[in-house]
Protein backbone atom coordinates (compact mmCIF):
# COMPACT_ATOMS: atom_id res chain seq x y z
CA UNK A 1 0.00 0.00 0.00
CA UNK A 2 1.29 3.47 -0.90
CA UNK A 3 0.25 6.82 0.51
CA UNK A 4 1.43 10.45 0.41
CA UNK A 5 3.53 11.17 3.49
CA UNK A 6 3.83 14.79 4.60
CA UNK A 7 7.33 14.46 6.04
CA UNK A 8 8.70 12.56 3.04
CA UNK A 9 6.84 14.93 0.68
CA UNK A 10 6.09 12.06 -1.66
CA UNK A 11 4.03 8.93 -2.02
CA UNK A 12 5.71 6.11 -0.13
CA UNK A 13 5.07 2.45 0.61
CA UNK A 14 3.60 1.82 4.03
CA UNK A 15 5.86 -0.63 5.83
CA UNK A 16 3.13 -1.86 8.13
CA UNK A 17 4.07 -3.99 11.17
CA UNK A 18 4.39 -7.77 10.85
CA UNK A 19 2.14 -8.32 13.85
CA UNK A 20 -0.54 -6.42 11.87
CA UNK A 21 -1.21 -4.10 14.84
CA UNK A 22 -1.43 -0.45 13.79
CA UNK A 23 -1.48 2.44 16.24
CA UNK A 24 -3.14 5.44 14.60
CA UNK A 25 -3.65 8.84 16.18
CA UNK A 26 -5.66 11.68 14.64
CA UNK A 27 -6.00 15.13 16.17
CA UNK A 28 -9.54 15.69 17.36
CA UNK A 29 -11.54 18.89 17.81
CA UNK A 30 -11.43 21.78 20.25
CA UNK A 31 -14.95 21.70 21.67
CA UNK A 32 -15.89 25.37 21.78
CA UNK A 33 -18.17 25.96 18.78
CA UNK A 34 -20.12 24.26 16.00
CA UNK A 35 -18.13 21.91 13.80
CA UNK A 36 -17.64 22.69 10.13
CA UNK A 37 -17.42 20.67 6.93
CA UNK A 38 -13.61 20.83 7.06
CA UNK A 39 -13.71 18.80 10.27
CA UNK A 40 -15.99 16.33 8.50
CA UNK A 41 -13.53 15.84 5.66
CA UNK A 42 -10.71 14.89 8.00
CA UNK A 43 -12.75 12.54 10.17
CA UNK A 44 -14.55 10.87 7.25
CA UNK A 45 -11.25 10.18 5.51
CA UNK A 46 -9.54 8.66 8.55
CA UNK A 47 -12.66 6.67 9.37
CA UNK A 48 -12.44 5.15 5.88
CA UNK A 49 -8.68 4.58 6.20
CA UNK A 50 -9.09 2.74 9.52
CA UNK A 51 -11.89 0.57 8.11
CA UNK A 52 -9.93 -0.14 4.94
CA UNK A 53 -6.90 -1.31 6.93
CA UNK A 54 -9.12 -3.50 9.09
CA UNK A 55 -10.82 -5.27 6.18
CA UNK A 56 -7.32 -5.98 4.87
CA UNK A 57 -6.47 -7.90 8.01
CA UNK A 58 -4.86 -5.24 10.22
CA UNK A 59 -5.79 -4.60 13.82
CA UNK A 60 -6.08 -0.83 14.13
CA UNK A 61 -6.15 0.96 17.46
CA UNK A 62 -7.54 4.35 16.45
CA UNK A 63 -7.03 7.02 19.10
CA UNK A 64 -8.36 10.56 18.92
CA UNK A 65 -8.11 13.37 21.45
CA UNK A 66 -10.67 15.99 22.39
CA UNK A 67 -9.34 19.37 23.54
CA UNK A 68 -11.81 20.28 26.28
CA UNK A 69 -9.73 23.03 27.93
CA UNK A 70 -8.47 25.91 25.83
CA UNK A 71 -8.41 29.74 25.61
CA UNK A 72 -11.37 29.72 23.20
CA UNK A 73 -13.42 27.51 25.51
CA UNK A 74 -12.70 29.82 28.43
CA UNK A 75 -13.57 32.91 26.38
CA UNK A 76 -16.85 31.33 25.27
CA UNK A 77 -17.69 30.42 28.88
CA UNK A 78 -17.01 34.00 30.01
CA UNK A 79 -19.21 35.37 27.22
CA UNK A 80 -22.08 33.11 28.34
CA UNK A 81 -21.28 33.56 32.05
CA UNK A 82 -21.05 29.79 32.66
CA UNK A 83 -18.41 27.33 33.82
CA UNK A 84 -16.01 26.19 31.10
CA UNK A 85 -17.30 22.63 31.45
CA UNK A 86 -20.76 23.72 30.33
CA UNK A 87 -19.23 24.74 26.99
CA UNK A 88 -16.90 21.77 26.61
CA UNK A 89 -19.58 19.21 27.51
CA UNK A 90 -22.14 20.81 25.21
CA UNK A 91 -19.89 20.67 22.17
CA UNK A 92 -18.39 17.31 23.06
CA UNK A 93 -21.91 15.86 23.03
CA UNK A 94 -22.58 17.63 19.73
CA UNK A 95 -19.36 16.20 18.27
CA UNK A 96 -20.30 12.64 19.23
CA UNK A 97 -23.77 13.11 17.73
CA UNK A 98 -22.33 14.41 14.46
CA UNK A 99 -19.82 11.56 14.20
CA UNK A 100 -22.66 9.08 14.61
CA UNK A 101 -24.74 10.91 12.00
CA UNK A 102 -21.82 10.73 9.55
CA UNK A 103 -21.39 6.97 10.19
CA UNK A 104 -17.97 7.55 11.73
CA UNK A 105 -17.62 4.67 14.16
CA UNK A 106 -14.06 3.39 13.76
CA UNK A 107 -12.44 5.32 16.64
CA UNK A 108 -11.48 3.03 19.52
CA UNK A 109 -11.02 5.77 22.09
CA UNK A 110 -11.76 9.48 22.39
CA UNK A 111 -9.39 10.83 25.03
CA UNK A 112 -10.30 14.08 26.82
CA UNK A 113 -7.43 16.41 27.68
CA UNK A 114 -8.82 17.06 31.16
CA UNK A 115 -8.71 13.33 31.91
CA UNK A 116 -4.94 13.35 31.35
CA UNK A 117 -3.70 16.28 33.43
CA UNK A 118 -1.31 14.11 35.46
CA UNK A 119 0.28 12.74 32.28
CA UNK A 120 0.63 16.29 30.94
CA UNK A 121 2.27 17.51 34.16
CA UNK A 122 4.65 14.54 34.03
CA UNK A 123 5.79 15.49 30.53
CA UNK A 124 6.26 19.15 31.45
CA UNK A 125 8.27 18.17 34.52
CA UNK A 126 10.55 15.84 32.56
CA UNK A 127 11.14 18.48 29.87
CA UNK A 128 12.12 21.07 32.50
CA UNK A 129 14.43 18.63 34.29
CA UNK A 130 16.15 17.72 31.00
CA UNK A 131 16.64 21.37 30.04
CA UNK A 132 14.19 21.38 27.14
CA UNK A 133 11.76 23.72 28.91
CA UNK A 134 11.89 26.61 31.37
CA UNK A 135 9.56 28.52 33.66
CA UNK A 136 8.53 32.15 33.16
CA UNK A 137 6.15 34.51 34.89
CA UNK A 138 3.17 33.29 32.87
CA UNK A 139 3.96 29.63 32.31
CA UNK A 140 6.40 26.97 31.18
CA UNK A 141 7.84 27.17 27.65
CA UNK A 142 9.48 24.63 25.37
CA UNK A 143 12.91 25.82 24.21
CA UNK A 144 12.89 25.50 20.42
CA UNK A 145 16.63 26.16 20.14
CA UNK A 146 17.25 22.86 21.93
CA UNK A 147 15.53 20.94 19.11
CA UNK A 148 17.31 21.47 15.74
CA UNK A 149 14.63 19.62 13.72
CA UNK A 150 11.86 22.05 14.67
CA UNK A 151 9.90 22.99 11.55
CA UNK A 152 11.07 19.97 9.53
CA UNK A 153 7.54 18.58 9.07
CA UNK A 154 6.41 21.97 7.79
CA UNK A 155 9.49 22.17 5.61
CA UNK A 156 10.94 25.36 7.09
CA UNK A 157 14.32 26.22 8.56
CA UNK A 158 13.57 27.18 12.18
CA UNK A 159 15.94 30.14 11.85
CA UNK A 160 13.57 31.75 9.33
CA UNK A 161 10.90 31.89 12.04
CA UNK A 162 12.92 34.54 13.92
CA UNK A 163 12.42 37.34 11.40
CA UNK A 164 10.11 40.09 12.58
CA UNK A 165 9.24 38.47 15.90
CA UNK A 166 11.47 40.30 18.38
CA UNK A 167 8.84 42.98 19.02
CA UNK A 168 6.56 40.37 20.58
CA UNK A 169 9.22 38.87 22.86
CA UNK A 170 8.43 38.89 26.59
CA UNK A 171 11.28 39.85 28.86
CA UNK A 172 11.42 36.39 30.44
CA UNK A 173 10.80 34.43 27.22
CA UNK A 174 14.15 33.36 25.78
CA UNK A 175 13.20 32.91 22.14
CA UNK A 176 10.17 34.19 20.18
CA UNK A 177 9.73 30.71 18.68
CA UNK A 178 9.32 29.08 22.09
CA UNK A 179 5.80 27.79 22.75
CA UNK A 180 3.90 27.36 26.00
CA UNK A 181 3.36 23.90 27.45
CA UNK A 182 1.88 24.98 30.80
CA UNK A 183 -0.10 28.19 31.33
CA UNK A 184 -0.23 29.80 34.74
CA UNK A 185 -3.69 30.72 35.94
CA UNK A 186 -5.14 34.15 35.35
CA UNK A 187 -7.86 35.43 37.72
CA UNK A 188 -11.15 33.61 37.18
CA UNK A 189 -9.70 30.86 34.98
CA UNK A 190 -9.98 27.11 35.62
CA UNK A 191 -6.83 25.52 36.98
CA UNK A 192 -5.04 22.40 38.22
CA UNK A 193 -2.27 22.33 40.81
CA UNK A 194 1.24 21.76 39.47
CA UNK A 195 4.91 22.24 40.48
CA UNK A 196 4.67 25.68 38.78
CA UNK A 197 1.56 26.76 40.62
CA UNK A 198 -2.06 26.72 39.57
CA UNK A 199 -2.53 26.47 35.82
CA UNK A 200 -3.58 24.45 32.81
CA UNK A 201 -1.94 22.72 29.85
CA UNK A 202 -0.84 24.31 26.63
CA UNK A 203 -2.38 22.99 23.44
CA UNK A 204 0.48 20.98 21.91
CA UNK A 205 1.38 18.94 24.97
CA UNK A 206 -2.15 17.60 25.40
CA UNK A 207 -1.64 15.40 22.34
CA UNK A 208 1.83 14.16 23.23
CA UNK A 209 0.81 13.20 26.76
CA UNK A 210 -2.21 11.29 25.46
CA UNK A 211 -0.31 9.39 22.78
CA UNK A 212 2.53 8.53 25.19
CA UNK A 213 -0.03 7.21 27.67
CA UNK A 214 -1.63 4.82 25.17
CA UNK A 215 1.02 4.20 22.49
CA UNK A 216 4.36 4.87 24.16
CA UNK A 217 7.04 7.15 22.67
CA UNK A 218 6.36 6.30 18.99
CA UNK A 219 3.59 4.83 16.87
CA UNK A 220 2.62 4.08 13.29
CA UNK A 221 0.33 6.77 11.84
CA UNK A 222 -0.36 10.36 12.83
CA UNK A 223 -3.11 12.20 10.98
CA UNK A 224 -5.01 15.45 10.90
CA UNK A 225 -5.93 18.40 8.75
CA UNK A 226 -3.23 20.20 6.78
CA UNK A 227 -3.75 23.34 8.86
CA UNK A 228 -2.26 21.50 11.86
CA UNK A 229 1.15 20.78 10.32
CA UNK A 230 2.66 23.95 11.78
CA UNK A 231 2.95 24.78 14.54
CA UNK A 232 0.91 22.01 16.14
CA UNK A 233 2.42 18.84 14.72
CA UNK A 234 5.94 20.23 14.57
CA UNK A 235 5.56 21.11 18.25
CA UNK A 236 4.35 17.58 19.02
CA UNK A 237 7.43 16.16 17.33
CA UNK A 238 9.71 18.48 19.31
CA UNK A 239 8.13 17.55 22.64
CA UNK A 240 7.98 13.80 22.08
CA UNK A 241 11.41 13.33 20.55
CA UNK A 242 13.02 15.47 23.25
CA UNK A 243 11.49 13.17 25.85
CA UNK A 244 12.15 9.87 24.08
CA UNK A 245 15.47 10.50 22.35
CA UNK A 246 14.08 8.69 19.30
CA UNK A 247 14.45 9.91 15.72
CA UNK A 248 10.71 9.89 15.10
CA UNK A 249 7.33 10.32 16.77
CA UNK A 250 5.29 8.62 14.04
CA UNK A 251 6.30 6.37 11.16
CA UNK A 252 3.92 8.15 8.79
CA UNK A 253 2.33 11.59 8.66
CA UNK A 254 -0.94 11.85 6.74
CA UNK A 255 -2.80 15.14 6.29
CA UNK A 256 -6.08 15.95 4.59
CA UNK A 257 -6.42 19.03 2.39
CA UNK A 258 -8.49 22.09 3.16
CA UNK A 259 -12.12 22.66 2.18
CA UNK A 260 -12.95 25.81 0.24
CA UNK A 261 -16.48 27.15 -0.15
CA UNK A 262 -17.41 28.40 -3.60
CA UNK A 263 -13.68 28.61 -4.44
CA UNK A 264 -12.88 30.76 -1.39
CA UNK A 265 -11.13 29.67 1.77
CA UNK A 266 -13.75 28.78 4.36
CA UNK A 267 -13.75 31.25 7.26
CA UNK A 268 -16.16 32.97 9.61
CA UNK A 269 -14.90 36.41 8.54
CA UNK A 270 -15.99 35.73 4.95
CA UNK A 271 -19.33 34.41 6.22
CA UNK A 272 -18.93 31.22 4.19
CA UNK A 273 -18.55 28.97 7.22
CA UNK A 274 -20.61 25.81 6.63
CA UNK A 275 -21.38 23.61 9.64
CA UNK A 276 -21.83 19.86 9.51
CA UNK A 277 -25.25 20.24 11.11
CA UNK A 278 -26.36 22.58 8.31
CA UNK A 279 -25.30 20.12 5.62
CA UNK A 280 -26.94 17.17 7.40
CA UNK A 281 -30.22 19.08 7.38
CA UNK A 282 -30.33 18.73 3.59
CA UNK A 283 -28.20 15.71 2.75
CA UNK A 284 -27.69 12.20 4.03
CA UNK A 285 -24.46 10.90 5.52
CA UNK A 286 -23.80 8.77 2.43
CA UNK A 287 -24.00 11.80 0.15
CA UNK A 288 -21.70 13.84 2.38
CA UNK A 289 -19.18 11.01 2.66
CA UNK A 290 -19.11 10.51 -1.11
CA UNK A 291 -18.61 14.25 -1.72
CA UNK A 292 -15.71 14.44 0.75
CA UNK A 293 -14.00 11.22 -0.34
CA UNK A 294 -14.27 11.75 -4.10
CA UNK A 295 -10.94 13.61 -4.41
CA UNK A 296 -7.24 13.29 -3.70
CA UNK A 297 -7.30 13.36 0.11
CA UNK A 298 -4.28 15.68 0.44
CA UNK A 299 -5.48 18.40 -1.95
CA UNK A 300 -8.04 21.14 -1.36
CA UNK A 301 -11.63 20.53 -2.43
CA UNK A 302 -14.34 23.05 -3.21
CA UNK A 303 -17.57 22.65 -1.27
CA UNK A 304 -20.68 23.79 -3.13
CA UNK A 305 -24.33 22.91 -3.55
CA UNK A 306 -23.59 21.39 -6.96
CA UNK A 307 -21.01 19.07 -5.36
CA UNK A 308 -23.66 17.69 -3.00
CA UNK A 309 -26.24 17.41 -5.77
CA UNK A 310 -23.81 15.38 -7.88
CA UNK A 311 -23.11 13.20 -4.86
CA UNK A 312 -26.83 12.66 -4.31
CA UNK A 313 -27.25 11.43 -7.88
CA UNK A 314 -24.40 8.91 -7.52
CA UNK A 315 -25.52 7.66 -4.11
CA UNK A 316 -29.06 7.23 -5.40
CA UNK A 317 -27.84 5.14 -8.35
CA UNK A 318 -25.68 2.96 -6.12
CA UNK A 319 -28.31 2.52 -3.43
CA UNK A 320 -31.21 1.76 -5.77
CA UNK A 321 -29.23 -0.88 -7.64
CA UNK A 322 -27.83 -2.36 -4.44
CA UNK A 323 -31.28 -2.74 -2.90
CA UNK A 324 -32.69 -4.18 -6.13
CA UNK A 325 -29.88 -6.75 -6.09
CA UNK A 326 -30.60 -7.65 -2.46
CA UNK A 327 -34.26 -8.22 -3.31
CA UNK A 328 -33.40 -10.28 -6.37
CA UNK A 329 -30.82 -12.35 -4.48
CA UNK A 330 -33.47 -13.32 -1.93
CA UNK A 331 -32.17 -16.20 0.16
CA UNK A 332 -29.14 -17.02 -1.98
CA UNK A 333 -26.27 -18.14 0.22
CA UNK A 334 -23.11 -16.09 -0.24
CA UNK A 335 -20.04 -18.29 -0.45
CA UNK A 336 -16.49 -17.17 0.38
CA UNK A 337 -14.04 -17.15 -2.47
CA UNK A 338 -11.84 -15.03 -4.69
CA UNK A 339 -13.49 -12.03 -6.27
CA UNK A 340 -11.31 -10.76 -9.11
CA UNK A 341 -13.21 -7.47 -9.32
CA UNK A 342 -12.54 -6.70 -5.66
CA UNK A 343 -8.88 -7.59 -6.10
CA UNK A 344 -8.61 -5.15 -9.02
CA UNK A 345 -10.42 -2.38 -7.16
CA UNK A 346 -8.32 -3.06 -4.07
CA UNK A 347 -5.26 -2.22 -6.15
CA UNK A 348 -6.75 1.19 -6.95
CA UNK A 349 -7.51 2.03 -3.32
CA UNK A 350 -4.10 0.76 -2.21
CA UNK A 351 -2.44 3.42 -4.36
CA UNK A 352 -2.77 6.54 -2.19
CA UNK A 353 -6.37 5.82 -1.12
CA UNK A 354 -7.54 6.75 -4.62
CA UNK A 355 -11.26 7.03 -3.95
CA UNK A 356 -11.81 9.06 -7.09
CA UNK A 357 -10.42 6.27 -9.27
CA UNK A 358 -12.33 3.68 -7.24
CA UNK A 359 -15.67 5.46 -7.63
CA UNK A 360 -15.10 5.98 -11.36
CA UNK A 361 -14.54 2.26 -11.91
CA UNK A 362 -17.51 1.28 -9.74
CA UNK A 363 -19.81 3.60 -11.69
CA UNK A 364 -18.68 1.93 -14.91
CA UNK A 365 -19.56 -1.44 -13.38
CA UNK A 366 -22.89 -0.02 -12.27
CA UNK A 367 -23.89 0.66 -15.85
CA UNK A 368 -23.12 -2.92 -16.83
CA UNK A 369 -24.98 -4.37 -13.86
CA UNK A 370 -28.04 -2.18 -14.44
CA UNK A 371 -28.27 -3.31 -18.05
CA UNK A 372 -27.96 -7.00 -17.23
CA UNK A 373 -29.72 -7.19 -13.84
CA UNK A 374 -32.70 -9.24 -15.03
CA UNK A 375 -30.52 -11.78 -16.84
CA UNK A 376 -27.84 -12.14 -14.16
CA UNK A 377 -27.08 -15.66 -12.95
CA UNK A 378 -26.94 -16.39 -9.23
CA UNK A 379 -23.13 -16.36 -9.30
CA UNK A 380 -22.99 -13.04 -11.18
CA UNK A 381 -25.50 -11.42 -8.85
CA UNK A 382 -23.70 -12.54 -5.70
CA UNK A 383 -20.36 -11.38 -7.08
CA UNK A 384 -21.78 -7.93 -7.84
CA UNK A 385 -23.32 -7.71 -4.38
CA UNK A 386 -19.99 -8.69 -2.83
CA UNK A 387 -18.28 -5.84 -4.65
CA UNK A 388 -20.81 -3.30 -3.38
CA UNK A 389 -20.68 -4.71 0.16
CA UNK A 390 -16.89 -4.45 0.07
CA UNK A 391 -17.09 -0.86 -1.21
CA UNK A 392 -19.56 0.17 1.46
CA UNK A 393 -17.64 -1.50 4.28
CA UNK A 394 -15.06 1.29 4.33
CA UNK A 395 -16.65 4.17 2.38
CA UNK A 396 -20.15 4.12 3.88
CA UNK A 397 -21.76 5.55 0.74
CA UNK A 398 -24.64 3.10 0.17
CA UNK A 399 -28.04 3.44 1.83
CA UNK A 400 -29.44 0.16 3.06
CA UNK A 401 -33.21 0.28 2.65
CA UNK A 402 -35.54 -2.39 4.04
CA UNK A 403 -37.99 -3.70 1.46
CA UNK A 404 -41.61 -4.32 2.46
CA UNK A 405 -44.65 -6.11 1.04
CA UNK A 406 -47.02 -4.36 3.45
CA UNK A 407 -50.00 -3.03 1.48
CA UNK A 408 -51.73 -1.20 4.33
CA UNK A 409 -51.80 2.58 4.63
CA UNK A 410 -51.56 5.19 1.84
CA UNK A 411 -48.69 3.45 0.01
CA UNK A 412 -50.54 0.15 0.10
CA UNK A 413 -53.67 1.78 -1.33
CA UNK A 414 -51.72 3.16 -4.29
CA UNK A 415 -50.03 -0.20 -4.83
CA UNK A 416 -53.40 -1.98 -4.83
CA UNK A 417 -54.76 0.50 -7.36
CA UNK A 418 -51.67 0.05 -9.49
CA UNK A 419 -51.97 -3.73 -9.32
CA UNK A 420 -55.59 -3.52 -10.44
CA UNK A 421 -54.64 -1.25 -13.36
CA UNK A 422 -51.91 -3.67 -14.41
CA UNK A 423 -54.37 -6.57 -14.35
CA UNK A 424 -56.58 -4.55 -16.71
CA UNK A 425 -53.52 -3.85 -18.88
CA UNK A 426 -53.86 -0.11 -18.25
CA UNK A 427 -50.11 0.21 -18.05
CA UNK A 428 -49.91 3.96 -18.70
CA UNK A 429 -51.95 4.78 -15.60
CA UNK A 430 -50.03 2.17 -13.60
CA UNK A 431 -46.75 3.81 -14.66
CA UNK A 432 -48.15 7.19 -13.58
CA UNK A 433 -48.59 5.82 -10.06
CA UNK A 434 -45.05 4.40 -10.12
CA UNK A 435 -43.71 7.82 -11.18
CA UNK A 436 -45.71 9.58 -8.46
CA UNK A 437 -44.35 7.21 -5.81
CA UNK A 438 -40.83 7.70 -7.13
CA UNK A 439 -41.20 11.50 -6.85
CA UNK A 440 -41.98 10.94 -3.15
CA UNK A 441 -38.87 8.80 -2.71
CA UNK A 442 -40.71 5.47 -2.77
CA UNK A 443 -39.23 2.77 -4.98
CA UNK A 444 -41.10 -0.35 -6.06
CA UNK A 445 -39.99 -3.67 -7.50
CA UNK A 446 -42.42 -6.11 -9.14
CA UNK A 447 -41.69 -9.74 -8.29
CA UNK A 448 -44.32 -11.71 -10.20
CA UNK A 449 -47.64 -11.29 -8.39
CA UNK A 450 -45.87 -9.59 -5.46
CA UNK A 451 -44.67 -5.97 -5.30
CA UNK A 452 -41.90 -4.89 -2.92
CA UNK A 453 -41.36 -1.26 -2.00
CA UNK A 454 -38.95 0.80 0.05
CA UNK A 455 -38.46 4.43 0.96
CA UNK A 456 -35.43 6.49 -0.01
CA UNK A 457 -34.90 7.88 3.47
CA UNK A 458 -32.41 10.48 2.23
CA UNK A 459 -34.51 11.87 -0.59
CA UNK A 460 -37.98 12.56 0.79
CA UNK A 461 -37.69 15.39 3.28
CA UNK A 462 -34.15 16.56 2.40
CA UNK A 463 -34.96 18.14 -0.95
Amino acid sequence: MKIFDTLAREKITLGLPHDRMIKMYVCGPTVQDNFHIGHARTYVFFDSLAKYLRINGYRVFYLQNITDIDDKIIDRAKAENVDFQVISRRYTAEFYALMKALKIDSVNLYALATDHIMEIISQVKRLVEAGFAYETGDGVYFSVSRFPDYGKLWGQDPQTLLAGTSANLREDKRDPRDFVIWKKMKPGEPYWDSPWGKGRPGWHIEDTAITEAYFGPAYNIHGGGMDLIFPHHDAEIAISRSLSGLDRLSDYWIHTGMVNVNLEKMSKSLKNFVTIREVLASYGSEEIRYALLNANFSTAINYSESLLQESRAVVNQLSILYNKMRIKAGHYVRKPGTNETIERLNGIVGDNMDFRGLFRDVMNLLGTWNASLESMSEAELLEALSVLDWLDSFTGIIRHESASTDISGPVGLLLRIRSELRSRREFQLADTIRSSLLSMGIYIEDRGAETLWWIDTAGVDKK
